[in-house]
């Protein structure tokens, strides 16, 4: 009998990103935004990782009034909120996954998990993954590889140096490490979700599920209020990765156990709830963690991270859960002092053994200490946009990812920072024709438009107010080319603040939902958001060019040009609710 082999795939690319979560995508948009040929390799049906409807944990970031992490994360966020008000997480899911396929410069592979590694001279030379849906083999040749799964999966693949665990105290001195090291993680949830609706739901176990007491449950808040039970949690004990089957199904008879106590025992007020999701892919807050030429410590985030060589920002406290979990009684994370923000420096984003492998995610080089904080979804996202401008950047020079920091990372930073990526004390350079003009408005003073700051830093607003029929322009001496023009403009960075009033949602901060009440309203699209401008450019004969927006939802807006004139001029037309617009910057390259 003739053996049937599976069939294998060729793929050829600049670069290769396995892990389609946050951190995945991001590295994978960044790169290919840049002219980059990607491929994206992604275990599951769909992406987003831990913030898809596989596994619906919140993407939340740095605490702190205008800390909110902007560049594409900002922008996929204001496309769910304008297209998904009801925050459904069918819309959201078809939202990341239009963001990665209409990038033409990326090629996608679902259902595809990575399971070997081909190495030579300290780089990885390609990857190979089986694609459960096809049965189909893919390779994928590329000339940088960067690693966003989470696991660090290429680690054991290519033998890269990886940390897996608490380090002990004395190690890197860190207060809150235990006296000696071990291989214990923050562990594995399954989530639940619930609705309330107008009649009463009978809720029958399973015969697998546990049952609970009031004192079981002492310090888990078991209401249905503005959480998502992200407690039911267990695995840190155990191997994280080779313990996920056997967690999953003991997280399962715990949840379910869990709702059966909401509703069955005891009065919760649950009677006209019921159960609308539970999860059955556990998702992971840690596992392996890369070593890089710099291993982000406690000490670091404490004393602010101020690297010269910051590429992302950090600002969730160090939340360090006990690694049993829901097994440990007393109280299941404590959530120690972090500055917000804290920099995050490039030298993270590599490995030290490997020469051409990024990595981005939970999984960069840190200590346990430092990821208890670096390891949330919005802090993720915004280390894959850097990793991907990085990997653009290397391979627009021809050299690997230690080189880029050794001949200095001031592109990359000013790169990031033109593409909304809030750097903490960096200023964005302004292009020579925005410095050249001549800068007027019709109220305010519009010179903090090119200051080379796009948001409010403490106490100043480093924004310009101008009423809907109002106008800011540059001038000339001599006709100019225009061919780009960039603005910034307010989306609201502590939108989850801003809704006021009895009709105010629970998650009113978090960009999706958990529990649902009935008659939940809609979410809002933030106020402060301009939707209609106008951009005109002049020379000398009068109007030679304009282009009206109409419908805008985004906070960074880029307009092409491509003409010769004396005068360009903004104005804006209408918001969402407000009086006036406000924007951050406004330049013309």
């Amino acid at each position: 009998m003739d053996q049937k082999v599976s069939p294998i795939i060729s793929h050829h690319a600049d670069l290769c990103v396995v892990g389609g979560g946050l951190a995945g995508m991001l590295t994978a948009i960044a790169a290919a935004r840049r002219g980059v040929s990607v491929v994206l390799m992604q275990d599951r049906p769909m992406l987003g990782g831990n913030c898809s409807s596989e596994i619906r944990m919140w993407a939340l970031g740095a605490h702190g009034n205008n800390n909110r992490e902007t560049g594409i994360l900002e922008e996929i966020l204001l496309e769910n909120m304008r297209r998904n008000p009801e925050r459904s997480y069918a819309i959201w899911d078809t939202i990341l996954y239009e963001k990665v396929v209409c990038e033409p410069n990326i090629t996608l592979l679902l259902n595809c998990t990575c399971m070997q590694a081909e190495t030579n001279d300290s780089r990885v030379l390609s990857v190979t993954g089986w694609q459960l849906t096809t049965y189909t083999f893919h390779n994928v040749a590329a000339k940088l590889f960067a690693d966003c799964s989470g696991d660090s999966v290429l680690a054991p693949l290519t033998g890269a140096a990886f940390r897996m665990g608490r380090e002990s105290r004395q190690e890197f001195g860190e207060d809150i490490a235990p006296e000696q090291a071990d291989k214990k993680t923050m562990g594995l949830s399954c989530l639940l979700q619930a609705r309330e609706l107008d009649h009463k739901v009978e809720f029958v176990p399973p015969a697998f599920a546990y049952q609970y007491t009031e004192e079981d449950l002492a310090h888990r808040n078991h209401s249905l209020e503005d959480q998502n039970f992200w407690w039911i949690e267990i695995g840190g004990e155990d191997d994280a990765i080779a313990g996920a089957e056997a967690a999953r199904e003991e997280l399962l008879k715990i949840a379910l156990g869990v709702w059966d106590h909401i509703k069955n025992r005891g009065n919760h007020g649950a009677d006209n709830w019921e159960l609308e999701f539970v999860g059955f892919l556990p998702g992971k807050r840690e596992s392996r963690r890369y070593e890089g030429d710099h291993i982000l410590t406690q000490n670091d985030v404490r004393a602010e991270g101020r690297f010269e060589d910051l590429i992302a920002y950090g600002g969730w406290s160090m939340d360090d859960h006990h690694p049993a979990g829901f097994y440990y009684r007393g109280e299941p994370t404590i959530y120690h002092q972090a500055p917000s923000p804290f920099g995050i420096p490039y030298r993270c984003l590599y490995s030290r053994s490997l020469e051409n492998l990024f990595c981005a995610g939970r999984n960069i080089s840190v200590t346990h200490a430092a990821m208890s904080s670096c390891r949330v979804m919005a802090t993720c996202a915004i280390l894959g946009q850097a990793a991907g401008t990085a990997a653009a950047l290397c391979l627009e020079n021809n050299i690997l990812p230690r080189e880029l920091y050794q001949r200095g990372v001031g592109r990359l930073q000013q790169a990031l920072m033109e593409d909304d990526c809030y750097l903490p004390w960096h200023t964005r350079e302004m292009p020579e024709l925005t410095n050249n003009a001549r800068i007027s408005s019709s109220e305010g003073d519009p010179e903090v438009l090119r200051n080379g700051v796009d948001r409010p830093i403490g106490e100043k607003d480093n924004g310009l107010l101008l009423p809907f029929g109002g106008w800011v322009e540059y001038a000339w001496d001599e006709p100019s080319r225009v061919e780009e023009i960039r603005i910034v403009f307010d989306s609201d960075l502590n939108r989850e603040q801003s809704v006021q009033g009895p009709q105010r949602p629970l998650d009113a901060r978090r960009p999706m939902l958990c529990n649902r009440p009935i008659g939940y309203p809609p979410f809002p699209f933030p106020k402060t958001m301009t939707r209609a401008f106008r951009l005109e450019l002049y020379g000398e004969d009068g109007l030679l060019w304009a282009k009206e927006i109409t419908d805008n939802c985004q906070r960074l807006v880029r307009i092409p040009c491509g003409e010769t004139g004396t005068c360009l001029r903004l104005i804006p037309l209408e918001g969402y609710g407000c009086e006036a617009s406000h924007i951050f910057g406004f330049d013309i390259r």
